[in-house]
């Protein structure tokens, strides 16, 4: 009785403890008050102009100072820009070499992009950020990341080795007003391709993969051998599964028996890599502006 003092139950006709007069109400009596009564006044009300707008000062003043006062940028991740949120949707092509992923932007956007080069051998040896621009125009990555309108001034951190592999390329397409597109180089097989390159190649992988809204995993059917430089590339881009889309191009190069024998080959190579107990989805087509044979 000395440790714990109960109150007394109110007598009838009496009002309960928590509303009587004079006394001071309860945590859930200020709830009630608040929910029936309690209106945000003039001073307290903020009008945006755009969900955009909204989302940036709100991420700047409530959400930012949470995020540096534990350190949050220092242990996981930098801290978003005004770009991240006003940015179109980003996908993001990865394959080996030569499985179509040029060519499937040059059939998505019906003409070339600006410093495209196609062809059976290891072509495209940039990252190349396919955007929206009035005319055509290629920028080099230097002046890419100090573009305050991009999301990709955090690229800077990883060198002017890899800045030199970054490129940007504008040019007028519809297409292009709602999305972009990131070109990689083909990943290639042997451990040359992991020491010459000169940049974190896996990491900068990682940096997209993280940032992205889709990711584009393109297979060709005489190219289904996953090398160790793709599994990393896979690996590292772990934890982003759910915007994965696996695409097995070029299908119609094959007759139907020999494609379903591609299929089971891919899904063997896959179950040694992608590591969950879902089967994989994999889409096929044959992404070109031909016709299919």
């Amino acid at each position: 009785q000395a440790l714990l003092h109960l109150p007394s139950p109110p007598r009838v006709g009496e009002p309960s403890g928590a509303f009587a007069v004079g006394q001071p109400p309860t945590r859930c009596a200020a709830m009630l008050d608040w929910l029936h009564g309690q209106t945000l006044g003039a001073d307290d009300r903020q009008v945006y102009g755009s969900v955009t707008e909204g989302l940036q000062r709100l991420y700047r003043e409530k959400l930012l100072p949470i995020e540096r006062d534990h350190l949050f940028h220092q242990f996981y991740s930098p801290e978003l820009t005004d770009a991240d949120f006003s940015s179109a949707p980003m996908v993001l092509l990865m394959g080996q070499y030569s499985t179509g992923k040029s060519t499937f932007i040059r059939h998505l956007l019906q003409r070339d992009y600006p410093g495209l080069r196609i062809g059976p051998e290891p072509t495209t040896d940039k990252f190349v950020c396919v955007l929206h621009g009035e005319t055509d125009s290629v920028t080099p990555g230097n002046a890419l990341v100090v573009d305050n309108s991009l999301p990709f001034t955090q690229l800077s951190h990883f060198g002017n080795a890899f800045l030199s592999r970054l490129e940007g390329a504008r040019l007028p397409s519809p297409v292009l007003e709602g999305i972009t597109l990131i070109d990689t180089p083909g990943v290639l097989s042997g451990e040359k391709q992991r020491i010459k390159r000169g940049y974190e190649f896996e990491s900068v992988v990682k940096w997209f993969a993280d940032r992205v809204d889709m990711i584009l995993l393109l297979f060709d059917v005489s190219k289904l051998d996953i090398s160790d430089e793709f599994r990393r590339v896979i690996l590292a881009a772990r934890g982003n599964d759910h915007k994965i889309h696996i695409v097995l191009n070029k299908a119609d190069g094959v007759t139907t028996q020999q494609l379903m024998r591609v299929y089971g080959a891919l899904m063997w190579s896959l179950g040694k890599v992608v590591d969950t107990p879902e089967v994989s989805r994999v889409y096929v087509g044959s992404l070109w502006g031909e016709a299919a044979e």
